[in-house]
């Protein structure tokens, strides 16, 4: 697990023919290893035979030099396969699958501690002179790395124990947030945020692409799009974290909608949106509350009245007038609101129960 403290830095590099085929073997060989590991934690499960991590990476003594590959490499390959069997054993992700061509191996773990690099070039173990584009490097000690193959070439993340730099507060308004997907989020001030729509952008030259059997094409479209989705949540994220103290968001059923809706999920990419608004605030000293979205739509926020449409139905309905108080609502803006509004009602009710734990 990576510290709190630690950032990720990916450096993209610019390997030598020989340092490619040499990363090309390691991971042909490495995904042999990562089958091995999963499939013997597995049977050795069935038959309540379970291991400890340091004693498992004890198995491979001596293998080092029959494979060419250093002794860190292959315990942190081992090390990442009980990792993912722990995690579903405690319920927390699925059972991890087996390498092959069409789930490749594309990472290549090193464990200790990584020297800092000498203009634009960095050793690691088992392979030297590795030249990356240059970028500034944060101050700090590298305490591990690893080697990933993507569409876009070969990259080396380095994770660095360094403090990321504190976002600065313009403001502390309270907001509340409503995901949607004709607009990417409303708030409860009544902006509307566009929805760039990266994929769809791209899903015709995708499918040219697949239709033409160029799967480095699409692999290098699909992680272009990826980027494309990552860098407009970061921006957007670091612009809410900046302008308000409190955020609520509106929590929807994901996996109902995706069944309903999958390519307008996976375009809006809420969910990323959401997590990294989550450690943002707690980095940079704000409060980021999830709210359940249960009647937030047809509920009034002007006098508390259910009277909003309702259902699959009332989807097409984006304006509506509340038949208690005559007020007329804006479908997500209105949803916005009532999501600020119990957020706030739930932060107040967190500090009493803090307040009332510490005089106890």
């Amino acid at each position: 697990m990576i510290p709190p403290s630690s950032i990720l830095l990916p450096l993209k590099l610019r390997l030598r023919p020989s340092q490619e085929r040499r990363l090309e073997q390691w991971l042909w060989r490495l995904t042999g290893l990562w089958n091995w590991a999963i499939r013997k934690i597995e049977l050795d499960a069935k038959d309540r035979v379970y291991h400890n991590k340091r004693a498992f990476s004890y198995l491979l003594k001596g293998h080092s030099q029959k494979v060419g590959i250093p002794v860190e490499v292959l315990c942190g390959v081992t090390d990442d396969a009980y990792r993912s069997w722990r995690r579903c054993f405690n319920g927390l992700a699925r059972a991890p699958r087996l390498k092959g061509q069409r789930n490749r191996m594309n990472s290549i773990p090193f464990k200790r501690q990584i020297q800092a690099p000498v203009g634009n070039t960095i050793n690691v173990m088992g392979v030297r002179g590795l030249k990356f584009h240059p970028q500034p490097l944060p101050e700090g000690r590298i305490k591990a790395g690893r080697i990933v193959r993507r569409a876009s070439g070969w990259y080396l993340c380095l994770f660095i124990d360094a403090e990321p730099n504190a976002i600065a507060h313009r403001s502390n308004d309270a907001v509340g947030i409503d995901p949607g997907f004709s607009t990417l989020l409303t708030l409860s001030t009544g902006e509307k945020i566009s929805h760039p729509r990266e994929l769809e952008a791209t899903e015709h030259r995708v499918g040219q692409a697949q239709r033409g059997n160029r799967r480095r094409l699409v692999s290098r479209l699909l992680e272009r799009g990826s980027r494309q989705r990552r860098d407009r949540n970061h921006k957007l994220s670091r612009r809410l974290v900046a302008e308000n103290a409190v955020i609520a968001w509106s929590v929807d059923n994901s996996k109902a909608i995706a069944r309903q809706f999958g390519k307008s999920v996976s375009s809006s990419s809420h969910h990323q949106l959401r997590s990294m608004l989550a450690y943002k605030c707690r980095a940079g000293g704000r409060q980021f509350i999830e709210v359940p979205s249960r009647n937030s739509t047809r509920t009034c926020s002007a006098c508390g009245a259910r009277c909003g449409p309702a259902g699959y139905a009332g989807l097409s309905v984006r304006t509506w007038a509340c038949s208690t108080c005559g007020v007329e609502h804006d479908r997500d803006h209105n949803a916005a609101i009532n999501t600020l509004n119990a957020g706030l009602g739930m932060s107040l009710e967190c500090g009493r129960e803090a307040v009332s734990g510490i005089a106890s």
